[in-house]
C-alpha cells in the first residue's frame, strides 16, 4: 500500500504533511504536491496532517489513476522537505470539485 495526493490538494497546496514524512517522498509542483508511490513507506502519518483531506491510501476506489498521477509528477518535480505557506487562495479552493481540470495544466511545472 502507498498513500497518494488527490485533487483536493490542487490550488490549496497545504504542506503540513511534508514536515511529518520520515522518508521525504513529497514532491512539489506549482500548485500541488505529490507522493512518490515507490518511496512511500505506508506509515500514514501524513494523512491526518492534511487540512484539505487530500491524502488517501491507494486502497480506495479510483486510486489507480491517482497513483499514476503521483508517480508521473514525482519523477518530474523536486523533492520537498520543509513546510511552506499554502497557496494564497487555499481556503477558498478547499473542498471544491473539478480542480484538476480547472487548475492543473498538462505542462505542469515544478515550483
Amino acid at each position: 500500500m502507498t498513500y497518494v495526493v488527490t485533487e483536493n490538494c490542487i490550488a490549496c497546496k497545504y504542506t503540513d504533511c511534508v514536515e511529518v514524512c520520515p522518508v521525504d517522498c513529497f514532491y512539489e509542483g506549482e500548485n500541488t504536491l505529490v507522493i512518490h508511490p515507490d518511496e512511500c513507506i505506508d506509515c500514514g502519518v501524513c494523512e491526518p496532517e492534511c487540512p484539505a483531506d487530500a491524502i488517501r491510501p491507494d486502497t480506495e476506489a479510483d486510486s489507480d489513476a491517482w497513483v499514476a498521477f503521483n508517480r508521473k509528477y514525482a519523477e518530474l518535480w523536486p523533492v520537498m522537505v520543509q513546510r511552506k505557506d499554502p497557496a494564497p487562495e487555499a481556503e477558498s479552493h478547499d473542498g471544491k470539485s473539478g480542480k484538476l481540470a480547472a487548475f492543473f495544466p498538462e505542462d505542469a511545472k515544478a515550483f
